[in-house]
């Protein structure tokens, strides 16, 4: 039998086990990449949600307040108390929107704004423009619903059951 030196046990187990922590230094950056990615696409669809979810919501409640000012016969809205609801919020949005959604989301911000610069009192000869613009809001914030869908990928309808055959819908000609 051949005699082995008394360092060469040693030295076989250290050399393994640094190979053994090389490779599980390998094998957890190889799986970090993909979390920190997904991590990153997660954060990236949550900020823009909740972004937009609180301009539409400030949207909501400034023309439900013109609405019940109008019918209660409030002929000045005050401007400061819009853009301290609906500033914040817009501003968040103008950063992070792409621009297709930055635009429509200001375009319902400058309807709001002429509305708040000149609202007339109810039954007067001037207050059909008034009204005219204020049903104009509706359409324009569901183009800004339809810009964010399109910019999250939010579908109308909920994804296939796994093991169904996903069959398009028939559109009547």
């Amino acid at each position: 039998m051949a005699e082995i030196p008394w360092w060469g046990l040693p030295l076989i187990a250290a050399v393994f086990a640094l190979a053994g922590a090389g490779v599980t230094l390998l094998v957890t950056a190889r799986d970090r990449r993909p979390r920190t990615r997904s991590g990153k696409g997660h954060r990236w669809y949550t900020e823009r949600r909740d972004a937009y979810v609180a301009l539409m919501a400030a949207y909501e409640r400034v023309v439900h307040r013109l609405r019940a000012g109008y019918t209660a016969g409030v002929t000045e809205p005050d401007p400061a108390r819009y853009f301290d609801e609906v500033g914040p919020a817009l501003m968040r949005v103008r950063l992070i929107a792409s621009a297709p959604t930055r635009s429509a989301a200001l375009a319902v911000h400058l309807v709001l704004e002429q509305l708040h610069n000149r609202c007339p009192a109810p039954g007067t000869a001037t207050d059909r423009p008034f009204l005219e613009l204020l049903g104009h809001v509706p359409l324009l914030m569901h183009e800004f619903e339809v810009a964010v869908r399109e910019e999250l990928g939010i579908e109308p309808s909920p994804p296939p059951e796994p093991g169904e055959a996903s069959v398009p819908p028939v559109r009547p000609r």
